[in-house]
């Protein structure tokens, strides 16, 4: 092993943190191929540092009985934001911390910019820059319309520096941008290095849950579109989440994809305008926003994101293949699972498309991770491949099974009514989502198989 006066040379897994002496192609962790990255650690770590991680004062810990414990209510805070509250699941927590991701000129700083403009009166706020200089950050705020009174801002890169500082002016809630900037001089490793972002990040998590004060860490994406640096760095916090969309429309999705605090895969939605992130307070009606005829290949569905449902427009394309193996695209959806509705489609259906190239678009950009929309698919499919229209008043929702049964969804009840909401007439839905009584304006279709579906159309 190689020494450097107290410290030693580790190999260490950036998708599952396992170090060992000497590198291999083969992490002996995962398993994964050519993931181990050269890392300089310290020897021995002084017993100070991670003393009263848990909020002890450093005293030794003893069991108690988890029925003795008293379950306190979590207190929360608003961010100024209600679709970041909605993310968050219900506002800011004290002393957690939270990991927000997202391509290169999404929006994220100009998401917390806008956070901490709206806390600043009345909340002690930090902006910790590593990016860019206070001035660039001043003219954003400027060209953004924001009232920064109250918000303070340091750029700095060295850890021990940001951590005097945060000692100092103990801010109760404190925004680093980015963490693959910071530094530490414990390590000799450049800034963004697996051990770097690694330490930075459990130090800047350490003093959260000493201080009580909320910290939001930005990190950069990779290709791939994953946080970038160690897989531990997601385990590490409390909330993570993704800052998505395309840079050439005006519409952002965040959503969370960890929380401690609240509900996964809640999701909210912005629009990015001249002067900033606007909340969406109506999404299905972006979604919605459809030609004026009916056009065959287009059915709305009703899908579900965390606790808000959303109706959503699914187009469908089928036109002869001229390849041996007809083409599956599927944009917003998993292509195996495409694959196996047209199967469905084909055996419990009576369509043949075998031969027909098929593709699938979520308008929208959103991505359809529940089975309810099954059914609305293979009718918009359907529909493309018979040219003809299903009428513009109509929804349909609801699981395909192997067999070609309707299987039922949640929360089917209040799915139709976010329809009726929006002035739909008919909805085809599996049987045992019928409710018992009527919903006003909304004439339900409850069917048992997908032979039935097709039929009532």
């Amino acid at each position: 092993m190689s020494k450097v006066k107290d410290r030693k040379i580790l190999y260490r897994c950036t998708e599952c943190g396992h170090a060992q002496n000497k590198w291999a192609g083969q992490c002996g962790g995962c398993g994964l191929w050519n993931t181990l990255v050269e890392s300089l650690e310290e020897r021995s770590s002084p017993p100070s540092r991670f003393s009263g991680y848990a909020g002890n004062g450093g005293a030794r810990a003893q069991p108690i009985e988890l029925s003795a414990v008293e379950a306190e209510e979590i207190l929360r805070s608003s961010s100024g934001l209600e679709e970041l509250d909605r993310v968050l699941g219900g506002g800011l927590v004290g002393g957690s911390a939270i990991l927000i991701g997202g391509d290169p000129g999404i929006g994220k700083s100009t998401l917390l910019l806008q956070t901490l403009a709206a806390l600043g009166g009345r909340t002690k706020t930090l902006y910790i820059t590593g990016e860019e200089s206070i001035q660039q950050v001043s003219l954003r705020a400027k060209r953004l319309h924001l009232h920064c009174e109250g918000v303070k801002i340091l750029a700095e890169t060295a850890l021990e520096r940001i951590l005097e500082v945060i000692q100092e002016q103990r801010p109760a809630l404190l925004v680093v941008d980015s963490i693959q900037t910071v530094y530490t001089e414990l390590l000799q490793s450049a800034p963004g290095s697996v051990a770097q972002v690694r330490e930075c990040a459990a130090q800047l998590v350490r003093y959260a849950k000493q201080s009580g004060t909320t910290v939001f860490l930005i990190g950069h994406v990779t290709k791939e579109g994953a946080l970038a640096g160690p897989r531990v760095l997601e385990h590490m916090v409390d909330t993570v989440l993704y800052f998505e969309g395309d840079p050439g429309n005006r519409f952002r999705v965040i959503r969370a994809f960890k929380n401690r605090f609240g509900a996964v895969n809640e999701l909210g939605v912005f629009a990015m305008t001249e002067t900033g992130l606007k909340e969406v307070k109506n999404p299905s009606a972006i979604f919605l926003s459809r030609y004026e005829e009916d056009l065959p290949g287009s059915v709305v569905m009703v899908m579900r994101e965390g606790s808000r449902p959303l109706l959503v427009e699914v187009q469908a394309l089928v036109d002869e293949s001229h390849l041996a193996a007809p083409r599956r695209v599927a944009v917003g959806m998993e292509s195996n699972r495409l694959a196996m509705l047209l199967a469905v489609l084909h055996r419990h259906g009576d369509v043949n498309i075998l031969n027909q190239d098929v593709f699938i678009n979520l308008v929208g950009g959103l991505r359809l991770t529940e089975t309810a929309g099954d059914l609305a698919v293979l009718l918009a499919v359907v529909s493309s491949y018979r040219d003809r229209p299903i009428p513009r008043d109509w929804i349909a929702f609801g699981e395909l099974g192997l067999s070609g049964e309707v299987r039922p969804v949640q929360n089917g009840e209040e799915r139709l009514r976010e329809a009726a909401k929006h002035g739909f007439k008919h909805a085809i839905v599996p049987h045992k989502n019928a409710p018992r009584g009527s919903v006003e304006g909304l004439e339900i279709i409850p069917v048992k198989s997908l032979r039935e579906a097709l039929g009532s159309l």
